[in-house]
C-alpha cells in the first residue's frame, strides 16, 4: 500500500528570516516576466521622439505565426564591464524640443541637457543637420554606435566642425540614460520587496526550511 506523508507548509509571513530568504532566492530565480523592459521602451520612444529621433524598427514573429515591428533597441546587462544599451535610428530638428522635453521630464536634468545640446548644435547650423543612427557589432553599449553627421545645405555647406562630435555625444549620453532605467527598473523587480509581494500574491506555500512546496 502507499504510505501517506502528512508535510506541514507555511505562509511566507510565517517563515524564519532564513527561510524567508531562501524562498527569496527561489522566486528570484525565476526572473522577472517575459518583456519587462516594455515599459521602459515605450516611455523611451516617446523621449526619443520629442528630441527628433526617428527610431528604426525590426519584425518579430509572434508565437501564433504573424509578426509585429519592434524599436531597435538592445541591451544586455547588468553585471559585465561591456554592458550597456544602444537604439538605431534617424535624428533630424525637432522643434520645440528643449522645452518639451522639460515638459515630460520635468526633474531630468540629463534629458535636458541632452536637447539643450541638440538644439544649440541644430542652430548653429541652420537647423539642417541630420544623423543616421546604427548598430555595429555584437556587444550592446554607447559605443557600439556609428552616428552619420550630415548637413542639408541647399548652398553646400558643410556642418560646423563641432556638429559630429556634439551629436555623437548627446546620442551616447542617450543611450547611457536608457541603460539607467533599465538597471533601474530590474533592481527594483528584483528587489525583496517586490519578490515578496510576488510570492504573497501567488499564495506560495514553503517548507519550514523555505523549499517551495508542490
Amino acid at each position: 500500500m502507499p504510505d501517506v506523508i502528512c508535510t506541514t507548509v507555511y505562509q511566507f509571513s510565517e517563515l524564519s528570516d532564513a527561510a524567508k530568504e531562501r524562498a527569496r532566492s527561489w522566486y528570484r530565480e525565476l526572473g522577472p516576466h517575459d518583456d519587462w523592459w516594455d515599459t521602459v521602451y515605450e516611455d523611451f520612444e516617446r523621449i526619443c521622439e520629442i528630441l527628433g529621433i526617428r527610431l528604426k524598427t525590426t519584425s518579430v514573429r509572434l508565437m501564433g505565426g504573424g509578426t509585429r515591428s519592434e524599436p531597435c533597441i538592445w541591451f544586455s546587462g547588468f553585471w559585465s564591464q561591456g554592458d550597456g544599451a544602444c537604439l538605431e535610428g534617424y535624428l533630424s530638428h525637432a522643434k520645440g524640443a528643449a522645452a518639451r522635453i522639460r515638459d515630460y521630464v520635468p526633474q531630468d536634468a540629463t534629458l535636458h541637457s541632452i536637447a539643450d545640446r541638440l538644439q544649440a548644435i541644430q542652430r548653429r547650423n541652420f537647423y539642417q543637420l541630420a544623423a543616421a543612427i546604427s548598430h555595429r557589432g555584437r556587444y550592446y553599449h554607447e559605443y557600439t554606435m556609428s552616428v552619420d553627421v550630415t548637413r542639408d545645405s541647399p548652398s553646400w555647406q558643410p556642418p560646423t566642425a563641432d556638429a559630429e562630435e556634439t551629436v555623437v555625444e548627446a546620442i551616447r549620453d542617450l543611450a547611457r540614460w536608457l541603460y539607467r532605467q533599465l538597471q533601474t527598473e530590474y533592481d527594483h523587480l528584483t528587489s525583496d520587496e517586490t519578490i515578496e509581494d510576488g510570492i504573497i500574491v501567488n499564495e506560495y506555500t514553503f517548507t519550514e526550511g523555505g523549499r517551495r512546496f508542490g
